[in-house]
């Protein structure tokens, strides 16, 4: 996947957390994109405190494909995935994350709010006790920015 490709969906998941901060959830998203760096297979914004957008989007994603598609799939979220997600989709077997805004960056928008309480645990940490090389690439400064701005009016 290009950077432009990175970017791109980057951009389309942010625009899909606007999505789901306006229906009421905290305002985070993401999508799972095809070995082809283009095709969308799954969309999800975030549920509550507990169903997490990724976590939910691994589950289904396991239910609808097989392994070996989903290794060579991408997961493409807003924010870090927390220690739960980034186990989730370590055992969904999806084989690439692309991120816009890290945990702590995420962290410094919430403070100590009860609806998030951020672990500072970064994905990359959990993927490397793992056995599998999960590749990941984030964050992007380039969107950062954008994204942090959907949760610093949120948390607030």
């Amino acid at each position: 996947m290009t950077q432009e490709q990175m970017l791109r969906h980057l951009r389309a998941a942010n625009e899909m957390a606007r999505e789901t901060l306006a229906l009421g959830h905290h305002p985070f998203a993401a999508m799972l994109v095809a070995p082809d760096h283009e095709t969308v297979l799954l969309a999800q914004g975030n549920v509550d405190q507990v169903n997490h957008a990724e976590a939910v989007l691994a589950r289904e994603a396991a239910q609808r494909h097989d392994a070996e598609l989903l290794w060579r799939c991408t997961l493409v979220t807003t924010v870090e995935p927390c220690a739960m997600c980034a186990g989730t989709q370590y055992w969904a077997h999806i084989g690439r994350l692309v991120y816009g805004m890290s945990e702590r960056q995420l962290l410094a928008c919430t403070g100590n709010h009860p609806e998030n309480p951020t672990l500072d645990l970064p994905c990359r940490q959990v993927f490397a006790a793992g056995q599998k090389a999960v590749q990941v690439h984030g964050p992007f400064p380039e969107v950062a920015d954008e994204i942090a701005a959907l949760h610093r009016a949120f948390w607030t």
